[in-house]
């Protein structure tokens, strides 16, 4: 009896219960609010990284659903055990996930992205993730980016109203009937840039429009 209320038994219920709340939550919440989309450009028709800070994740879906359409995608999502859920959210999205990250996994993760590309997908990747420090760019994004000569998409989104948790990210809710400005920048190359040249401009971008 005393496992059926252990810790991690509880967590593997939440980590089974919580993705399709999450999901249908996600979807009612999208469906009450306005939605204003500013891109900057059309969609690629190559590969491409989208980089969004890991505090504006809950809305993302929906900006490129309606950016790229129906290309594939597969995010980047942490081992940590939190990841588990998002990763599932993904899944319910239609989207793939990689595993790992910078500071774990970060080879299966690499071997991941790069599987990705061959297959012609997208990636998205939060630079700030998985522990931040918040609204900092690692070096796994411009890695990736110069190692393929692929460009880097930024992505933001900034609701008229929101909520904001006391985490690290200051993870954004955006509030029932706001309206949500989505921001779609242009394709960034950086294969000819140093790297923390490269870091900075990446950074300037998202920080822009960021919440």
């Amino acid at each position: 009896m005393a496992k059926l209320f252990s810790r991690s038994f509880q967590k593997k219920i939440l980590a089974w219960i919580l993705p399709p709340i999450a999901f249908i939550f996600m979807k009612f919440l999208y469906a009450t609010c306005k939605k204003k989309f500013y891109i900057e450009e059309s969609t690629p028709l190559s590969p491409s990284i989208y980089a969004l800070w890991h505090g504006e994740i809950l809305m993302m879906p929906f900006a490129y659903m309606e950016y790229a359409k129906n290309h594939p995608l597969d995010a980047m999502i942490s081992r940590h055990k939190d990841g588990e859920v998002l990763a599932k959210v993904i899944h319910l999205f239609g989207g793939g996930t990689i595993r790992g990250s910078t500071s774990k996994g970060a080879s299966s993760a690499l071997r991941g992205a790069l599987h990705s590309f061959d297959n012609g997908h997208n990636i998205a990747i939060t630079p700030d993730g998985p522990r931040g420090p918040r609204h900092t760019i690692a070096d796994g994004l411009i890695s990736l980016a110069i190692l393929k000569k692929i460009p880097i998409i930024t992505l933001n989104c900034k609701p008229s109203s929101y909520w904001t948790m006391k985490s690290w990210d200051a993870f954004c809710i955006p509030k029932p009937f706001c309206t949500l400005e989505f921001y779609i920048g242009k394709p960034i190359f950086v294969h000819d840039m140093l790297m923390e040249d490269a870091k900075t401009l990446i950074r300037d971008r998202l920080l822009v429009h960021a919440i």
